[in-house]
């Protein structure tokens, strides 16, 4: 057989492309789904694999920038992959990952992201999971906040679709200057992605509600939520499925809690994307009644080490040797890092990893002790690990509010 990689050449073949995903999830997009996703996922970011001119597999990439301490880094967000079951195990999901990072190299974007529907794959192909998120669930009942808190500052009010659009971009802009984990979003990914209403993109919920956070008049916070009805006909249980609450500060993050945790005729609050460190489980008046999982966030691959080292801040000086990177070998070298400088270095590391493994701590969500206990990190020279920790450490733990 006669296999060929090439990028898709208009929204036809974009459509056929993402047919390879839509398989394995029972979708199949229409014309205004393929137009509005066509806006921001450029045709030349979208790979797919041919069988004799046929689809056999395909992935595509969201260009954004990433926040990582220090600063904003130009990211491939790799997303849509999928090869048909008809094609299994011949490594065409291989040439489709080389590829893309390939071209992503090229562009000079030093990191790629994804959210791993099967965390089993990525490892692979040089992704380390960089993050958890919590998900979290707690009764109505339950979910006061603590008595000594001081009253709420500031006023909460209901909005449309297009007040929202040109208030909520700038909030979230200002929060992604510093928080690790943060993607940009164009105007086009906020009315695509963020603020899309349609019902097949309700997952089982009602209307998109918008909620802004003024202090004197000053938008300081949003919100976005569903009320979902759950269970059977006659016990039916209306969930606020908070999907994204942003504050400019710590006093807007909690009066936006403050309004989300007591909706009035609701049962169960739930947040689906917040970081381990989230202030709600030391606000919270009853911690032990909310349901709190821990799962995978964000999986990171650095493709240019040297680019992306330098392209963020350090707390101290480390060395770091990339022992092995089986798809982009020049990756592979010893790292200097520290004090706004990051140079090739022949001494001897402090610490070894794999390009998994400086994945897994780049953004601070992990720290080399604990990539070496799991056996993903070598200590080289005594007080490495301590070294390469405190280099590499942040003030909270990295955290990426939306799936992409």
């Amino acid at each position: 057989m006669a296999y060929r990689v090439r990028t898709v050449r208009d929204l036809d073949d974009f459509r056929v492309a993402l047919s390879a995903i839509g398989h394995y999830f029972g979708w199949q997009p229409t014309d205004e789904e393929v137009e509005r996703l066509g806006r921001i996922m450029p045709l030349e970011r979208v790979y797919g694999v041919y069988d004799d001119g046929a689809l056999a597999g395909a992935s595509g990439i969201f260009p954004f920038r990433l926040t990582v301490p220090g600063g904003e880094v130009p990211c491939a967000g790799l997303t849509v992959v999928g090869v048909l079951p008809t094609h299994r195990r011949r490594g065409l999901l291989t040439r489709l990952m080389r590829a893309q990072l390939t071209d992503t190299r090229a562009r000079g974007e030093p990191l790629a992201a994804l959210w791993a529907s099967e965390e089993t794959i990525y490892g692979r192909y040089g992704y380390g999971m960089a993050s958890f998120r919590c998900w979290a669930r707690v009764p109505r009942v339950w979910s006061a906040l603590r008595g000594d808190l001081p009253p709420p500052d500031g006023d909460v009010r209901l909005v449309e679709h297009d007040e929202a659009l040109r208030v909520f971009p700038r909030i979230h802009a200002h929060v992604c200057r510093t928080t690790v984990g943060f993607i940009s979003r164009s105007r086009d990914w906020w009315e695509v992605r963020r603020l899309d209403d349609h019902p097949e993109r309700r997952g089982g919920g009602g209307p998109l509600n918008r909620v802004l956070l003024e202090r004197a008049g000053r938008p300081v916070g949003y919100a976005l939520y569903r009320i979902v009805h759950e269970g059977p006909a006659g016990d039916r249980k209306r969930t606020v499925r908070v999907l994204e609450a942003i504050g400019v500060d710590p006093e807007a993050l909690r009066d936006l809690w403050r309004f989300l945790l007591v909706i009035d005729w609701t049962d169960t609050i739930e947040g689906v994307y917040l970081p381990t460190d989230h202030p709600l489980q030391l606000l919270a008046a009853r911690m032990s009644r909310f349901d709190w999982r821990v799962v995978d966030g964000l999986w990171v691959r650095v493709v240019d080490v040297a680019a992306a080292l330098a392209a963020r801040s350090f707390e101290g000086e480390a060395r770091i040797e990339v022992a092995a990177d089986e798809h982009v070998p020049d990756n592979v070298g010893k790292w200097a890092v520290g004090s706004g400088d990051v140079s090739r270095s022949r001494r001897r590391p402090d610490v070894r990893v794999d390009v998994q493994g400086l994945a897994a701590a780049y953004l601070g969500g992990f720290t080399f002790t604990q990539l070496s206990r799991a056996g993903r990190a070598e200590e080289v020279l005594r007080g490495g690990l301590a070294r390469a920790d405190a280099a590499f450490r942040t003030s909270a733990a990295p955290w990426c509010p939306e799936n992409f």
